[in-house]
C-alpha cells in the first residue's frame, strides 16, 4: 500500500508538471482565445489512458504500484477534466455559448477517438 501511495505521489507530480508545461507552451503559441491547451491535454490524456490501460494489462508486466502510479498518478495529475468544466462554464458566462458547445463536442468526441486509438494501437502494434 505504501509503495502504491508513493508511486501515485511521484507520478502525480510528474503529470502535473507535464500539464503545466504543455499549458504554458500552447498558450504562448496559440494564445488564450480558445482553450487549446486543455483540449489538447484532454485528447492526449484520453489517448494515453486508452493505450496504457491496455498495454499494461495485456502486453507489459508492471507491478500494481507502478501501474497505479502511471494510470492514476500521472494521468490523474495530467488530465484536466475539472478545468475543462470550469472553462466551459466561463465561456457560457461570457456569452460564448456556441464556443462552449464546440469545446464540449470537440473534447468529448476527440477524447473518445483518443481512447479508441490508444487501445487499438496497444492491441495491434
Amino acid at each position: 500500500m505504501l509503495r502504491t501511495l508513493l508511486a501515485i505521489a511521484v507520478f502525480g507530480t510528474l503529470g502535473c508538471w507535464a500539464r503545466y508545461g504543455q499549458t504554458i507552451l500552447l498558450q504562448d503559441v496559440y494564445g488564450r482565445n480558445f482553450p487549446v491547451a486543455v483540449l489538447s491535454i484532454n485528447v492526449l490524456g484520453s489517448f494515453l489512458i486508452g493505450f496504457l490501460f491496455i498495454e499494461t494489462l495485456e502486453v507489459l508486466t508492471l507491478g500494481p504500484a507502478l501501474r497505479t502510479g502511471v494510470l492514476t498518478g500521472f494521468l490523474g495529475g495530467y488530465t484536466t477534466f475539472s478545468t475543462f468544466e470550469l472553462e466551459t462554464m466561463l465561456l457560457v458566462e461570457n456569452g460564448q455559448a456556441l464556443k462552449a458547445l464546440l469545446y464540449v463536442l470537440l473534447s468529448v468526441g476527440l477524447g473518445f477517438v483518443g481512447v479508441l486509438c490508444g487501445a487499438y494501437m496497444a492491441r495491434n502494434l
